[in-house]
């Protein structure tokens, strides 16, 4: 059975190390993304990650735990604005694992469809048949 994707919907894919914002521009219910922007993490010595890091993490664990809850703290931001109506989240298991819990209820409110895949170095026919 294949999705059905809201026109506008935004479509985040991210890792521990970079997130792409899509737009779908498709009218039908399929999958016509288009490129919006690209998130990198920002200042990560002076944030920390959402709760508690096991103190047998890595210093990159740290690092990408922290990008997660930038990118939830942004798309918390954008769902506040109105930026979008409808959110599609797709990142590797332990990224999508640390960004749900910083998402708050208006933007959790908004999440279609989240896919524990990772797709960030994917073309957009890639991601697009992945989630299709």
């Amino acid at each position: 059975m294949s999705n059905s994707y809201p026109q506008n919907a935004l479509v985040v894919v991210a890792d521990g190390h970079k997130a792409k914002l899509f737009r779908n521009h498709c009218s039908d219910g399929g999958l016509d993304l288009r490129k919006m922007e690209d998130w990198e993490p920002e200042d990560l010595d002076s944030d920390g990650p959402a709760g508690n890091r096991p103190k047998e993490s890595s210093q990159q664990d740290t690092n990408e735990a922290i990008f997660a809850k930038q990118i939830a703290v942004r798309l918390n931001r954008m769902a506040h604005k109105n930026t979008f109506d409808n959110l599609v989240l797709v990142a590797d298991p332990q990224t999508l694992g640390q960004m749900r819990p910083s998402l708050n209820k208006k933007a959790l409110s908004l999440l279609l469809k989240d896919f524990a895949k990772t797709l960030t170095n994917s073309s957009i026919d890639d991601i697009q048949r992945a989630i299709g």
